[in-house]
């Protein structure tokens, strides 16, 4: 019996949605007779109703409203919506900004259809009439969305006079107008609603304010603000922001400026500092072949790439760069110990590393494997050759590291898979899978997922046990597996070869001892604080880092997830 009630429940609820959706269905088709309020009621309704999450569910929405402002809303779609507008509010505060976007955003599609021309005209009025309302708080709407009123409808200050003064108007009613916007945008600067402020401004050519405004939209970083003020006053508050980037090395932002107004001549140094700067991000990113393809056609740029390279400690990258485009008389007249700061980097030989191992044949990996069964603690990290191609695979995962705290193994995954892919498998799923070796790594799920990508039908890289992601204890630190280890071993890593050719054999020295560093601090860094009380403090809590060991993972039958 309580079967068949809920049943016949389920079934009132199904029809009493059904017969909604055909209603609402059929008033969409036909705005003619529809009231903007039943409008809103339908569509509020609708969006509960809706199964799907909140930003779908406006997306949808958006869909049926641009379809339904096409079917003959009165007196037409723009004046339509602005009634909308004034109702909205009634739904409640949690709705009102998401409904008012949407609707406003419908317009858009609708501004350059001539046969609703008229009535974007005739909308104006009524669009002015409810920013003044806004303004007055007598309809409560977001500051956004009268910006965004003001774009859609192509507000000017005689459409703001009309609605003022509701008269034929002549110079003292635009007058008055714009002084009482003055006392809004005045009201708005005292309550730091910057960006609300600089749209009246500029829309309505208001000027109230002098350099010490632009101060605070810099200070308060609102710099599209600060730049559409800027344009607003003219070339000296330009000119002025320009500087104001420089001094707080915003160069690309400076840049743009001077190439958009052609300022080159009153700032001729700013587009190459502009490109050094760039220079400098793809190189402290290891992005070498990336900069010197930006730097090539400029000899300077170049000679600041191989600087920036030997202050890295890059030495091969500077021999190689020097090699290419005959830039050893530049070197020559560097003082390397002046230029390197190796020193703020955190060195091998700090950590007592007993060896490095390179493994590329099969002996050597059974040796390695047997050594590393014998260890309670590895880190593990791999490297792949950079792809800069958008869009492409990633290559294939080249080197895998595995370190103790004495020894660092760097095995040659790309030769040992193509010698003998059975025992690279049977090695290591020996470590992989042991219950007994506790694995550390840095992002752990990025590595993971590009061995299994790299090597899938090999199943030691499909199963793993006894994980610890030792990014996942230290989330408030800033600069990756760098920036931990500076804080709590005192120095940082240089990742200057991060992005270096790592499939070109033989590897370098220093792309051997960059390989095992990474694989070696991990261990470090677990032994460093492992019996400390505050270790795995995160945000202010207090985490016991055995409980972010994965015991297992099983890649082929879920995904990877820590």
């Amino acid at each position: 019996m309580g079967r068949l009630k809920a049943r016949a429940r389920e079934a009132s609820e199904s029809n009493q949605k059904n017969e909604h959706r055909s209603i609402c269905l059929h008033s969409f088709s036909d705005l003619s007779h529809v009231s903007a309020a039943t409008f809103m009621y339908l569509l509020k309704d609708c969006y509960f109703y809706g199964t799907h999450k909140a930003t779908a569910k406006f997306r949808i929405l958006q869909q049926q409203v641009k379809r339904a402002l096409n079917n003959a809303p009165q007196p037409g779609p723009f004046t339509y919506i602005v009634q909308c507008m004034y109702i909205i509010p009634l739904l409640g505060q949690s709705h009102a900004e998401g409904f008012s976007h949407m609707l406003i955003s419908s317009l858009r599609h609708l501004k350059s259809v001539e046969s609703v021309q008229k009535d974007f005209i005739d909308a104006k009025c009524l669009a002015a009439r409810l920013v003044l309302d806004i303004l007055a708080s007598v309809v409560p709407h977001e500051e956004r969305i009268l910006v965004k009123l003001l774009e859609t409808f192509d507000i000017e200050l005689k459409d703001m006079a009309h609605a003022f003064r509701g008269s034929e108007l002549g110079d003292e009613d635009l007058a008055a107008a714009r002084e009482h916007l003055k006392q809004h945008v005045q009201y708005f600067m005292k309550s730091e609603s910057y960006v609300t402020a600089v749209a009246l401004m500029t829309r309505f050519s208001i000027q109230c304010c002098d350099e010490s405004f632009l101060m605070k939209l810099i200070g308060s970083k609102q710099y599209k603000a600060a730049e559409e003020w800027a344009a607003f006053m003219g070339k000296e508050m330009i000119i002025l922001i320009i500087q104001k980037y420089l001094d707080v090395k915003m160069l690309k932002s400076a840049n743009e400026l001077v190439k958009q107004y052609d300022l080159a001549e009153e700032f001729p140094d700013v587009n190459y500092l502009y490109k050094e700067s760039l220079l400098k991000k793809l190189a402290e990113k290891g992005c070498w072949d990336v900069a010197e393809v930006r730097a090539k056609k400029d000899t300077k740029l170049m000679e600041y790439l191989v600087y920036l390279a030997m202050e890295a400690g890059y030495m091969e990258k500077v021999d190689e760069l020097c090699e290419r485009y005959s830039l050893e008389g530049y070197v020559n007249s560097l003082v390397p110990e002046e230029v390197m700061c190796q020193s703020d980097y955190l060195e091998l030989k700090k950590l007592i590393l007993e060896e490095i191992v390179w493994v590329d044949e099969i002996n050597g990996l059974l040796s390695a494997t047997t050594y590393i069964e014998a260890c309670k603690i590895i880190g593990v990290d791999c490297e792949w050759k950079p792809n800069y191609e958008k869009g492409s695979r990633p290559n294939k995962v080249a080197i895998i590291q595995i370190a103790s705290d004495k020894k660092a193994f760097i095995f040659d995954l790309i030769k040992l898979y193509e010698d003998d892919p059975k025992a690279l498998d049977c090695c290591f799923r020996r470590i992989m899978c042991s219950s007994n070796i506790l694995k550390l790594g840095y992002n752990l799920q990025c590595d993971l997922h590009q061995l299994s990508q790299s090597y899938g039908e090999l199943l030691c890289f499909q199963s793993y046990e006894m994980l610890l992601d030792i990014q996942k204890l230290f989330k408030e630190t800033t600069g990756g597996l760098s920036g931990l280890s500076k804080k709590i071993l005192g120095a940082g890593l240089n990742k200057t070869r991060r992005n270096s050719d790592w499939e070109q054999r033989p590897l370098s020295q220093n792309q051997k001892e960059y390989a095992a560093l990474d694989a070696a601090v991990l261990v470090h860094i677990f032994h460093h604080v492992r019996g400390q009380p505050q270790f795995g403090v995160n945000e202010g809590r207090q985490v016991e880092w055995k409980s972010h060991i994965v015991s297992r993972v099983n890649r082929a039958r879920s995904p990877l997830r820590f």
